[in-house]
């Protein structure tokens, strides 16, 4: 299996820890004398960057959250100048205010670097030709992968703004080896190919990378199965921008983290203490290299556990689990993400309709399907069938615009869907993983 940073990847632990300490103590260093969030922090326990003399006294600093990075929009945590910045990216507007990701070259340059290990770990070579099944945009991982790529020398399509069917023809005439996508992508291609009784021997895929959602065994096994390639997971958050931080090997016993540039603590979601190495917890996350915004403890509400054993592919950075569950409310549906509390917010200013409702969820042939029951004001269940319908069709298309998702949307009558806490979201995909 290919190794392509040898002198990183597979660096003794202990040679490791040293590189984290010195990196950590120059980017607690960065954001102290850079950035007026993390001055005042630390400032208030009377800590110093120089009182940092362990990699065990990290634990001692203040997390910072989703709302922290949310509150600093758009400048305000930067630790360089706006002219050294050379890229900006921010996440879907889900809550109100963006977050926002900022690269100076450096920054870019380690992205691009660390997408390329992940690639490479998967078997990608410079004869390889990738497409891009994520759209380009704002949020950043994508780019990610297309600058990975491009580092090893592979040839990339980007192939998102196309429609299915031009997918699987682009798939078919430029002899894509490599996709990379959701898993829901990889679902609707299986199905579509399915459906057109092509046979999947007439493709040159090897190999697939599949985030940005969590997905189960189940269906890594079926998208293997029904497209002849080896599906991978990999994982990033938008506060790093991305692709980059973790991915599996061919070995698939968890997802290799870039402990060179990041420094990771597992911790109870309730009390913020460290749990006993191996244990389920929260994912935390310090970056150790980052230069335009420097995190320190950034919470990313990803429950997993952590794998410091060598794996048998030779590296010895440390392995994830992959994250099947999150401590807050966000949910993941066809790679979108929204928020209860965001629907909410919409239904509020639609005529006839109350913010009462209900998000269900499923996963048929590998898709994620989502239906949103909306209560009616008891004066609209006098309006026509066409009112309604036109109704039905304007929650859809302002939940599209503000998430990138469409539901199917059901309006019910009033005081029929439950009122109990937790009764928002019926999510059958956890229901048929947990049973």
């Amino acid at each position: 299996m290919a190794i392509l940073a040898q002198n990183s990847e597979t660096m003794p632990r202990e040679e490791l820890a040293q590189l984290q300490l010195e990196r950590l103590q120059s980017s607690i260093f960065r954001a102290y004398r850079n950035v007026s969030y993390y001055r005042k922090q630390f400032d208030a326990l009377g800590f110093s960057p120089e009182d940092l003399q362990s990699l065990e006294q990290l634990s001692s600093l203040p997390f910072t959250t989703k709302d922290d990075v949310r509150n600093g929009y758009p400048y305000d945590l930067l630790a360089v100048p706006l002219r050294e910045v050379v890229r900006l990216h921010n996440s879907s507007w889900t809550t109100g205010r963006p977050i926002v990701c900022a690269f100076t070259k450096n920054d870019l340059r380690h992205w691009h670097d660390l997408v390329a290990r992940l690639l490479s770990a998967g078997g990608v070579t410079h004869d390889d030709v990738i497409q891009m099944f994520f759209l380009y945009g704002l949020p950043a991982g994508w780019l990610g992968f297309h600058g990975g790529a491009e580092c090893i020398g592979s040839s990339v399509i980007p192939a998102s703004a196309h429609g299915i069917d031009q997918q699987i023809a682009i798939l078919q005439d430029f002899r894509s080896s490599v996709i990379v996508g959701t898993a829901n992508d990889a679902a609707s291609l299986t199905a579509r190919i399915e459906e057109l009784a092509l046979d999947n021997r007439r493709l040159s895929l090897r190999v697939g990378f599949f985030g940005g959602a969590p997905w189960s065994e189940e269906e890594r096994a079926h998208i293997e199965q029904h497209l002849s390639l080896t599906a991978l997971d990999y994982y990033g958050f938008a506060e790093i921008g991305g692709a980059g931080f973790a991915g599996e090997c061919p070995c698939k016993n968890g997802l290799h983290m870039a402990e060179d540039h990041f420094l990771v603590e597992i911790v109870d979601p309730a009390t913020g203490k460290l749990v006993p190495d191996g244990e389920e917890g929260e994912l935390v996350v310090s970056t150790l290299t980052k230069e335009a915004l420097p995190l320190i403890r950034f919470r990313t509400h990803d429950i997993t556990r952590v794998e410091t054993q060598p794996c048998a592919c030779g590296r010895t950075l440390a392995r994830m689990a992959r994250v099947s569950q999150r401590t807050d409310d966000l949910l993941i549906v066809q790679g979108h993400k929204i928020y209860p509390a965001q629907i909410e917010a919409i239904l509020t200013d639609i005529e006839r309709a109350t913010p009462q409702f209900q998000i269900i969820i499923e996963r048929k042939a590998g898709l994620d399907e989502i239906e949103l029951q909306v209560e009616l004001l008891p004066s609209a269940l006098a309006d026509m069938p066409k009112k309604l319908a036109s109704l039905e069709q304007r929650i859809c298309q302002q939940l599209q615009e503000a998430t990138g998702l469409a539901p199917r949307v059901r309006l019910v009558e009033p005081l029929t869907i439950e009122r109990f806490a937790g009764q928002q979201v019926l999510d059958k995909r956890k229901i048929k993983d947990e049973g």
